[in-house]
């Protein structure tokens, strides 16, 4: 087997950290013109401004102009600004959206293209890129230290991820206080993505030794810490296994890719609205029971590594965790279509789908969807 291993990113993990972004960039010989890309949320709640006055004029500029599943619009937008101010670097707080906007920002902005040019058209970044420091506010993307940045463009109705060396975080700061005013639902949502991507990382055809022991160690925490952290959402172990679990199934995932629950989630989320998580949890006991004997049985040892008898085990425990935590089990009140089933079905063969250990037809795609559609 030949694997290569590399992780650019250096990690501050550790509660009260978010006042150390100052001094990373002050390391990194930044001492003026950052730009923070933050939602509207921390803008409101002062948040955003705080940090900006402790920053001591490393600072200048906040861009909170940006949609959940941010358009490449927005993301041209924050270049243009980075562009004009003539900034040198980037701090992104918060989820995912956050970290993807910014993450192409920082590189589109040293070209005078558009995201659009790259956004599922197959042309190569160019890799170079603003140093960015990434702050994820809430346990579930991993994106903090990933080179993937997940973009829509609502006027095609393409939603897909941009992959780049050039996205990779400079320093990433997890600081697990930042998630305790995440609400429940998203707390949900976010954990189901963490587990997603270290089941997806573990068995995706990419798999690795490395990220292999990333997942093993990161999805036994989800199924422990989730539920917690959703009814108790100030319980700090919670709060701190929770972020722990995150960032370790963002090593999982990043070099294998996801694959096939992420691949339907695209569709789940830009036809249909479902949150990200949500939508890759929404498949992922069903790809584990497809899965359960690839690999020569690796994912029956995955399954029986973080604590389970079997993969059936484990995915009937996927489906407890999604009912525990108020996530969806299925589709039915959505009333789908067969023409909405078929649209499913097709949207689904995105290219993570083609990193699944089983070959996922679309028969095997429609079974899965009429299951959905016929279940509450």
């Amino acid at each position: 087997m030949l694997w290569d291993y590399e992780q650019p990113v250096a990690i501050r993990f550790g509660n009260g950290r978010v006042r150390e972004i100052k001094d990373v960039a002050a390391d990194m010989g930044l001492t003026e013109g950052g730009l923070l890309v933050t939602s509207d949320h921390f803008v409101h709640d002062g948040t955003a401004a705080r940090l900006v006055a402790e920053s001591d004029g490393a600072l200048t500029e906040v861009f909170a102009d940006f949609s959940p599943n941010p358009d490449v619009t927005e993301v041209d937008a924050a270049a243009a600004i980075i562009r004009a101010k003539h900034l040198k670097f980037v701090v992104a707080m918060g989820g995912g959206s956050a970290m993807d906007l910014a993450k192409a920002a920082a590189s589109i902005a040293l070209t005078d293209d558009s995201i659009a040019d790259y956004h599922g058209t197959g042309k190569p970044m160019p890799l170079g890129h603003l140093p960015l420091i990434a702050v994820p506010t809430t346990a579930g993307t991993g994106s903090e230290v990933t080179c993937v940045s997940v973009l829509t463009n609502r006027a095609l109705g393409k939603k897909a991820p941009i992959v780049s060396d050039g996205f990779f975080p400079s320093v990433a700061i997890i600081d697990p206080e930042l998630t305790y005013s995440v609400p429940p639902h998203v707390t949900a949502s976010c954990g189901m993505d963490v587990l997603s991507q270290a089941i997806e990382g573990y068995w995706s055809k990419g798999h690795q030794p490395i990220c292999d022991a990333c997942a093993i160690h990161a999805a036994p925490l989800v199924f422990k810490y989730l539920p917690i952290a959703v009814a108790d959402p100030t319980n700090a172990e919670a709060r701190q296994k929770m972020c722990e679990a995150s960032v370790i199934a963002g090593l999982a995932f990043t070099l294998p890719k996801t694959t096939s629950s992420h691949a339907c989630s695209f569709p789940l989320t830009n036809i249909h609205g479902i949150p990200h998580g949500e939508a890759c949890g929404l498949t992922l006991d069903w790809f584990a029971r497809v899965n359960a004997d690839a690999q020569h049985g690796r994912v029956q040892e995955f399954a029986q590594a973080i604590g389970f008898a079997d993969v059936d085990a484990m995915a009937d425990a996927i489906h407890d965790l999604k009912v525990k935590v108020g996530l969806r089990t299925g589709l039915k009140d959505l009333q789908l279509t067969d023409a909405q089933i078929d649209d499913l079905v097709r949207i689904s063969r995105h290219p993570n789908l083609y990193n699944n250990p089983v070959e996922i037809t679309d028969d095997m795609l429609r079974d899965m969807y009429e299951h959905l559609a016929a279940t509450e």
